[in-house]
């Protein structure tokens, strides 16, 4: 596995998979010295996500592994190609255009 050390100390290292991503929480948890229901406890998720994270689970919620991040003091990158730089710029600014509605389906009926 390769890693980079910043000029800031810190250290980049690329995650290709959610078990890579959960040992690095684990890591960062225990070094530390934060018990598993101590740091669920300031990101406020339940210890039973912080494990699942841990635990390198696929269909954890996207937004509170953000906050559980953000809680152990891991930032979140993306390398992305050049050229998609100026085309997120852009929507950084403007955004997306709301999805339409779904149209429901008339109910059965029963006859």
């Amino acid at each position: 596995m390769e890693t980079f050390i910043s000029l800031g100390g810190a250290v980049h290292i690329p995650i290709k998979s959610p078990q890579e991503l959960g040992y690095l929480v684990r890591a960062t948890r225990k070094t530390q010295h934060l018990l598993l229901d101590d740091v669920a406890g300031s990101a406020g998720v339940s210890h039973v996500f912080v494990r699942d994270v841990e635990h390198g689970k696929e269909t954890i919620q996207f937004g509170r592994l953000l906050i559980l991040l953000r809680e152990l003091g891991i930032e979140l990158r993306a390398d992305v190609p050049i050229e998609a730089q100026k085309a997120f710029e852009q929507l950084s600014l403007t955004g997306l255009k709301s999805l339409k509605p779904k149209a429901s389906k008339p109910p059965k009926s029963v006859e």
